[in-house]
């Protein structure tokens, strides 16, 4: 089976976590059997796909309402960060609060048992991504000394989350330092600070932070890094530092958009690049996500001759992700009233427990050698009280995902309107 040739050249928008940007031009590829990145010969444990779908889907659902939220702005997410923060936090939900979590979360097909199970078999198996790439996933409850919690609630932590699981005085200033060292640290100094000041009525922190260090596959060469065009979403035209290699690379032409496969290491975990033609837009791209098309894209790479061209760029984001999960159907959980908790602590003789906050932050940066990135999400719980070669030039808005192509799980998402 052949392509017709065609002359194509796309430009991508800023981003949000799955790097959609590319430029095709003269386009004449024969396909051939998929080969897909190298993969463990077979899991540690089984992976239930139930739980790797739910995050999928979820992740592009808050991605899409942060892109109503911020448009025209880079976005990068961690769709696994907020997922595994807020999981640790359905262990204490009951009732209505509890519903309204599942479905948001998409886990209204597990049980909490299987849950729990299946969200330790996925961080197992995330432990080893392979040569050429550190992946550290850890998490943390942080509990005021003077509240008891349940401890079915601090037990399921522990051992499905491998929770690191502290008592502090709420009050003592070092408090903060205690939480932002930790976290720090976990991250190794990208994100230094998920706690500004610790408020009376708040008396647990649920905390995940993930670090990604990955060296590409195949490296760009600084000596063919230059100055180059990028088209912004408003036409605006912008120089940045563009990276370029050439040689053979996994690539889909798809229905107004082109995208390639970026594998790091031995190849297990890729940064993938969606750039949407011309004559559309990222916005649109975007509203389109879903995790049936993202699975049905995962299996339609194929290899061929490229001429890439990739922006170096460097984001840090920020969202208090309230509006947005409450947008998406977990509002009664911050709902000092209606919020039910009763799983995480005994109400009564406590007032109730509700969800105050949840802050995520992430830092990404690409350049010739490779991808770091780096997320933490913080959940705050108060008291009321061969054939001719592809072009792909990535110079204008685009979107991005990291993904571990073992398990498929989506790392990291974003959108990227200006290279920074």
């Amino acid at each position: 089976m052949s392509y017709s040739y065609a002359r194509r050249v796309v430009t991508m928008p800023r981003w949000i976590l799955y790097i959609v940007t590319a430029a095709l031009a003269g386009l004449v590829a024969v396909t051939v059997p998929h080969s897909k990145t190298s993969e463990p010969a077979e899991c540690k444990v089984p992976v239930d796909k139930r739980l790797v779908k739910a995050t999928t889907d979820f992740g592009f659902r808050l991605l899409k309402q942060l892109a109503e939220e911020n448009k025209g702005k880079n976005i990068f997410i961690s769709p696994a960060s907020v997922s595994i923060a807020l999981c640790m936090t359905y262990n204490g939900a009951s009732g209505e609060t509890q519903q309204a979590m599942a479905h948001v979360l998409g886990l209204n097909s597990l049980t909490l048992t299987e849950l729990n199970e299946a969200s330790k078999n996925l961080l197992d198996n995330l432990k080893a991504p392979g040569k050429g790439v550190t992946l550290e996933i850890a998490n943390s409850l942080w509990a005021r000394k003077d509240i008891t919690f349940k401890s079915e609630f601090m037990d399921r932590n522990r051992r499905y989350f491998e929770s690191l699981v502290s008592t502090l005085d709420f009050g003592n200033p070092d408090a903060v330092k205690t939480i932002n060292k930790w976290v720090s640290d976990q991250t190794h100094g990208r994100i230094d600070e998920i706690v500004n000041r610790i408020e009376a009525d708040t008396i647990l922190f649920l905390i995940n932070a993930v670090y990604f260090k990955g060296s590409w596959e195949s490296k760009f060469d600084p000596r063919d890094t230059h100055l180059a065009e990028f088209t912004l979403s408003d036409g605006f035209k912008k120089m940045v530092r563009m990276m370029f290699r050439h040689g053979r690379i996994q690539y889909l032409p798809g229905d107004g958009f082109a995208a390639v496969n970026l594998p790091y290491g031995n190849g297990r975990i890729s940064m993938y690049i969606f750039l949407p033609n011309k004559d559309r837009k990222l916005t649109d791209f975007v509203k389109s996500l879903n995790a049936d098309a993202w699975e049905k894209w995962m299996q339609s790479f194929h290899s061929v001759e490229c001429d890439l061209s990739l922006p170096r760029f460097k984001i840090e984001f920020e969202s208090e992700l309230r509006r947005a999960l409450s947008a998406l159907g977990m509002g009664i959980a911050f709902n000092p009233d209606k919020a039910d908790f009763r799983n995480m602590c005994p109400i009564p003789p406590l007032p109730n427990v509700y969800m105050k906050s949840v802050l995520h932050k992430t830092f990404v940066e690409v350049n010739e050698e490779g991808t770091e990135a780096a997320a933490t999400t913080k959940v705050e719980v108060g008291l009321t009280s061969a054939a001719p070669s592809v072009v792909f030039t990535v110079d204008r808005p685009f979107f991005c995902a990291i993904r571990d192509n073992f398990t498929g799980e989506v790392l990291f998402a974003g959108t990227v309107f200006e290279p920074t």
